[in-house]
């Protein structure tokens, strides 16, 4: 039996699951969108509440490690290592990516490649390449997304299937022939199959030196002075 707390804060989406052995328990997701800050630990709260269970029960908590947007992956970081500092429990870290085309598969059942997509800045997702097997096939990277973007795959007769936020926004620019677009976006409960499989593997972060994945740097303007 394994009792985990996995955290959810790659994306705009704000979200705390408690599973056991792999089954959900709770989900708690916040009302809107980027809400980390001042959620997080109240979902966290909500969560246990409600499924009657106590904190230190915990086996391990699990984190979102990313790629996603840079604020809410630390807050999300942030509040995991403290939990695993103060109970002295091991830190989980889930591929954002590899958790998404995972949710997409069970649900889409599909042969194919699949795209997992984070929405970045205007045309730009960060993405990698998933079998049907879960295996990832390329490096997770920054893509704009161009019109041309998955011909080679199209002209093999390969489907693609989209998932995540980053992916709605592919519609007006890509092929309507060769590709699926399916609802799956970010949710802690995704994370659920492939943090036990790291638990029962004993594959555990460095609380102290973990850092998220975060793929590029934060976008930091310069204000203008005054004059």
């Amino acid at each position: 039996m394994a009792f985990i707390l996995h955290i959810e804060t790659a994306t705009d989406i704000c979200a705390v699951a408690l599973g056991e052995s792999g089954q959900l328990l709770q989900l708690e997701e916040a009302a809107g969108p980027y809400q980390h800050a001042a959620q997080l630990t109240l979902l966290v709260q909500s969560a246990f509440a409600k499924a009657n269970r106590g904190m230190s029960e915990l086996d391990a908590v699990a984190v979102s490690s990313g790629p996603g947007s840079y604020t809410s992956l630390r807050v999300g970081t942030a509040t995991a290592k403290g939990i695993c500092y103060a109970l002295n429990k091991p830190l989980i870290a889930v591929n954002t990516l590899q958790s998404l085309a995972l949710a997409c598969l069970k649900q889409e059942r599909e042969e194919g490649l699949y795209y997992p997509m984070i929405d970045a800045r205007r045309m730009e997702v960060y993405t990698a390449a998933f079998d049907a097997t879960n295996e990832q096939l390329t490096e997770a990277s920054p893509v704009i997304v161009e019109e041309h973007t998955f011909d080679k795959q199209i002209a093999k007769g390969i489907p693609i299937i989209l998932c995540g936020n980053g992916a709605a926004k592919c519609q007006k620019v890509l092929p309507r022939e060769g590709i699926q677009y399916s609802k799956v976006i970010c949710s802690a409960a995704h994370l659920l199959p492939l943090a036990l499989l790291a638990y029962e593997r004993e594959d555990f972060e460095e609380v102290a030196y973990y850092d998220p994945f975060y793929l590029k740097p934060p976008n930091i303007t310069t204000p203008k002075k005054v004059l």
